[in-house]
């Protein structure tokens, strides 16, 4: 079902845009766009030099939101191409005055038109779209072609930090990781009876959960 696009939305999206940047997306080549730097000022942005993650796909801000107010000595860039999603999460950073948290109105792969190489300490993974036909496969954001994106934007010894529902997209994105190199340093099927201290539940996570669903976590780092 096609999403109603939001009233007022591109006022609202202006209105958030102390702590938006939403993608230039006059070329509708992804790699040429992403070769024409536009790399954000995180000392600008934030005022501090603290450490940056980043959350791809963030979708209404739950995660990121809680996260940030968990850990007020590290900074959040959340990621997310819907902009009909991305203005819930902006609002309610507003709203609730988080000064640790922006955002980008981007797809992945232009990632790297945006972010500086070496300058993300770790990257969240929650709950992607596992696009389970063969032939999306090239779309799903552990795809090697997207590790390699992340691996030029993480620090040495970052780390990606993924969690799904999908069993299928779980053992995907373990061998993926391998193939692009990285080290898995944690694995975890079930996630709802092995909880990690310090991670904020998302809004789908709570969803499968009451759904009596496997909660499948990943920690890979940058070799």
């Amino acid at each position: 079902m096609r999403m109603h696009r939001k009233c007022h939305l591109d006022e609202r999206l202006a209105a958030c845009g102390k702590i938006l940047t939403v993608a230039d997306l006059t070329d509708k080549n992804m790699l040429r766009a992403a070769g024409v730097k536009q790399y954000l000022n995180f000392a600008e942005i934030f005022g501090n030099s603290n450490p940056v993650c980043l959350e791809i796909g963030c979708g209404k801000g739950k995660f990121v939101a809680e996260t940030a107010k968990l850990n007020p000595n590290i900074n959040f860039v959340a990621c997310e191409k819907i902009s009909n999603v991305i203005i819930d999460a902006c609002e309610r950073v507003v709203e609730e005055g988080l000064k640790n948290v922006y955002f980008l109105n981007c797809a992945a792969e232009v990632l790297e038109k945006y972010l500086k190489p070496r300058s993300v300490k770790s990257i969240y993974l929650n709950f992607s779209n596992p696009l389970p036909k063969e032939g999306y496969k090239r779309q799903r954001l552990t795809h090697p072609r997207f590790l390699n994106i992340y691996r030029e934007i993480l620090q040495t010894g970052g780390t990606i930090v993924q969690k799904t529902d999908s069993k299928d997209f779980y053992l995907f994105s373990l061998e993926s990781y391998k193939q692009a190199g990285f080290e898995i340093k944690e694995t975890c099927e079930d996630l709802k009876s092995n909880p990690v201290a310090g991670d904020v539940e998302t809004e789908h996570e709570k969803l499968f959960k009451s759904q009596g669903k496997p909660i499948y976590r990943i920690v890979a780092e940058v070799k």
